[in-house]
Order: C-alpha cells, then sequence, then structure tokens
C-alpha cells in the first residue's frame, strides 16, 4: 500500500476584509497591526466582509509523487501552501504532513537583508531545519547551483537583485534532505538556464522517493514535472488527476472537448466575402473525435469551411500546429495547388493527418486558416489554437521503452521513428 505523504481533510481559510486577522497570522502581520493601532479612529467596524480563501479542501498525495497545483490568480494556491508550511493555520480542517518539509513560497524566505549571502545561506538553512555541519558541508554544492560568483558572497542581500536572491534561496532548500518540498511561482524571477537547472533539480528529487508539491503558472513547467495535478477556483479543488487532463480543462475553460469547434450560425461564423469557417476538430485512424492520442497513432485534423464564390486560383487551406509553450512546431498546408473543384462555390472538408511517431508527448494546439488569391494573398480566416489535443507516451505499449526501463519524458518536440542499421564492420 502506497504511503502518504500529504493528505488534507476539510481545509478552510477565512480572512476578514477590512479589519485585523485572527492571531494565527504571519508576525509581520500582527506587528504590522500593533503599528497602525494609535491611528485608528473610532469604535471598530462590524464584521460583515468575510472571504474564504480556501473552502472544504480535501486531498492525498502519496510519498514520491510531483503533484502541480494551477489556477488562476486569487483561487487560493499560495494559502494552501502557506497552510502546509505551517506560516498560517487553518480556519477549518487540517492537514497532515509525514517526513521534513523544506518550502520556498517568497522571493529570500528566510533571508535578512544586512547579512551577506554567506551568512544568509547559514540562517536559512537554520530555519529550514539543517544542522551548521550539514550546511557547512554542502555550502559549496549551495553555491555552485545557485549560479551566484563567490565574489558576491560577502556583499549584504540588501544589494542582491530579486533573481540572485531567488536563486539562493532556492539553492538552499533544493539541498536539504527533506521527504516533501513545497514551491510556489518563486521559479519564474529566475533565468532560463537557471529554471533548467531547478527542473532538473525537483526531477532529481522526485525519483529519489520524495514528495513534490508545486504551484506555477508556466504549464509547460507542470507539464514537464508533474504527473497528477490539482485545478484550484474559488478556493476549492474542482479537478484532480493527470496532468494533461487537468491542464487540458484549465485551457479549455471547462469545455468538455476543446479539440472540435463548430460556427452553425452565419452571425458568427468565421470568414470574409470569398470563405468562411464551419467547422475543425481532431479525430482518430477510425474518425473518432477525441483529445488523447498515442504517440503510436496517427492523428488526423479535419477543418470544415464553405466557398462563396469562384476562385482563379484554389484556395489554400493551412494547420499551425504549437506546442504547450506557445512555440511553433510546423505550418502545413496542401502542396497541389491544381484542384479545379476545391475552386466552385460549396462546402469543402480539408485534411490533413500527422503521421505516428511524429510529435512527442504533450499538449498541442492547431491554428486553423484559409488563404486566398482574389485580389492578391488574403486570409479568408485563421482561428489561432482553434483546438487543443493531448499526445501520451503509454509505455506499456512501447516495447523498446519498456525493455530499455526507461520513465522519463524524452526531450524534444519531435519524436520521428527512424529506421536505423547496425552492422559490423569488416576486419
Amino acid at each position: 500500500m502506497t504511503e502518504i505523504a500529504i493528505s488534507a481533510e476539510g481545509l478552510g481559510k477565512r480572512y476578514h476584509l477590512g479589519r485585523d486577522q485572527d492571531p494565527y497570522g504571519r508576525l509581520s502581520e500582527v506587528l504590522s497591526g500593533v503599528f497602525r493601532a494609535p491611528f485608528r479612529k473610532g469604535a471598530p467596524r462590524p464584521d460583515t466582509n468575510e472571504f474564504w480563501a480556501l473552502r472544504d479542501v480535501a486531498f492525498d498525495i502519496p510519498q514520491g509523487a510531483a503533484m502541480g497545483v494551477i489556477g488562476r490568480n486569487g483561487a487560493g494556491k499560495s494559502t494552501l501552501l502557506k497552510i502546509l508550511s505551517r506560516i498560517t493555520w487553518p480556519t477549518t480542517g487540517s492537514a497532515t504532513l509525514h517526513g521534513r518539509i523544506a518550502s520556498l513560497l517568497e522571493v529570500g524566505t528566510g533571508f535578512h537583508p544586512e547579512l551577506s549571502g554567506t551568512e544568509n545561506v547559514y540562517l536559512s538553512g537554520a530555519v529550514l531545519g539543517m544542522h551548521h555541519a550539514e550546511i557547512r558541508r554542502k555550502f559549496d554544492e549551495i553555491v555552485e547551483f545557485s549560479g551566484i560568483d563567490t565574489k558576491f558572497l560577502d556583499t549584504p542581500v540588501k544589494r542582491y537583485s530579486s533573481g540572485m536572491q531567488v536563486r539562493l534561496g532556492f539553492a538552499v532548500a533544493a539541498h536539504l534532505e527533506s521527504e516533501i518540498l513545497l514551491i510556489d511561482e518563486v521559479l519564474a524571477v529566475g533565468d532560463i538556464e537557471f529554471q533548467k537547472r531547478c527542473l532538473g533539480k525537483m526531477d532529481e528529487v522526485t525519483n529519489s522517493g520524495r514528495t513534490i508539491l508545486f504551484v506555477s503558472h508556466q504549464l509547460p513547467m507542470i507539464a514537464s514535472l508533474c504527473d497528477h495535478c490539482m485545478l484550484m477556483e474559488g478556493g476549492r479543488v474542482v479537478a484532480s488527476g493527470q496532468t494533461s487532463e487537468v491542464i487540458h480543462r484549465y485551457e479549455s475553460g471547462g469545455a468538455t472537448n476543446a479539440a472540435s469547434i463548430d460556427f452553425p450560425n452565419d452571425d458568427n461564423r468565421p470568414g470574409d466575402a470569398v470563405a468562411s469557417l464551419l467547422s475543425a476538430w481532431v479525430e482518430g485512424a477510425n474518425g473518432e473525435r477525441r483529445f488523447e492520442y498515442s504517440l503510436m497513432e496517427p492523428v488526423r485534423i479535419r477543418v470544415k469551411y464553405r466557398l462563396h464564390k469562384a476562385q482563379r486560383v484554389t484556395p489554400q487551406p493551412n494547420l499551425h500546429v504549437t506546442d504547450n509553450g506557445g512555440n511553433y512546431v510546423f505550418v502545413t498546408s496542401p502542396h497541389d495547388w491544381g484542384d479545379d473543384l476545391a475552386r466552385t462555390p460549396g462546402d469543402y472538408v480539408a485534411t490533413v493527418e500527422i503521421p505516428a511517431h511524429f510529435l512527442n508527448d504533450g499538449m498541442y494546439a492547431a491554428g486553423v486558416a484559409l488563404n486566398h488569391f482574389e485580389m492578391g494573398l488574403q486570409t479568408a480566416f485563421f482561428e489561432r489554437a482553434a483546438l487543443t489535443f493531448n499526445i501520451v507516451d503509454r509505455i506499456a505499449e512501447n516495447e523498446l521503452r519498456a525493455q530499455s526501463r526507461w520513465g522519463g519524458r524524452i526531450p524534444g518536440v519531435v519524436r520521428p521513428l527512424f529506421e536505423w542499421r547496425v552492422e559490423e564492420e569488416a576486419r
């Protein structure tokens, strides 16, 4: 039976807008209230504005899992991490964590601005629960991981940039031999190289059997690191499961099928006087429309459009495929420009097939467009990222991967199945 690392039951956090919070707030909030007290006038205002940042949150995270938490600003993600980190206490419910915890929730957590980088490494490490000897043993490794030049280590942290602070802070937290690592959006402050280094470290932590709870708005990071994900809205967990499915729900705004669009009415149909878009969809080889496909099967994308008037040159439908980070993977259009049948008025369906073993596992978006040449090159319609679909790598279906016991995601946007030949060289 899998052991549970983090368990939450009925978690709720209530704030009272426009008045002091309960005595279980952060120390900075308590001190702020003390300094503001002499400037208040009159009797306290009645408590009429309750705000629940979290409500009835319940989940179990197995030991060794990497769980992502996504949602819009104000959904309650950071409040959840503060409760789990014991920075603030819940109004209702409880949370149980089994193991030593390391958390990185804010830039420069545990840092004193007047102390040097070296002194703050020891201070932050002590706050996180590291022994002095442990910090001393890992000091060089922490500094190297942070990427901060050693000449800045004796400089007060107040002169560091926010990026330098978060890099040093994460480096300390990452080297704490904790069973649970809680991370908020702070990685967005670092540069691309440092973000890659952090992802590699978190991947290493997960593979070592430790647990990660990762809050981020950067969906590609969540998709590449986390096997499971929670979606939060209005302080509640509204979806939990496989990362690709939860991200799909988040990106589609709760729509049941973002792999299909339809414009049945003339008034909202994209297009111009030459052509307009009727519908578009993603389907498998058997014609079934769905969101998820194995990388070992082809994916068909169909675009149905209406040509309103005859054309001298065949209109060209085209497809714009981007990855989950918005980067272009490819753009494709028909090679045959001489099809007379596609020049006369009528409804047409253009089909393009992405072969099996072409796209790597991950989420993709497809923009559909159509160009015509009535008065030079013009675009009748272009619906960006109109369709979304997910390519999954089911290891059980892939004998080569199963035999090699490779369980991680293979890097790259494309994953072609090329023919290899191995020959013994003549002696």
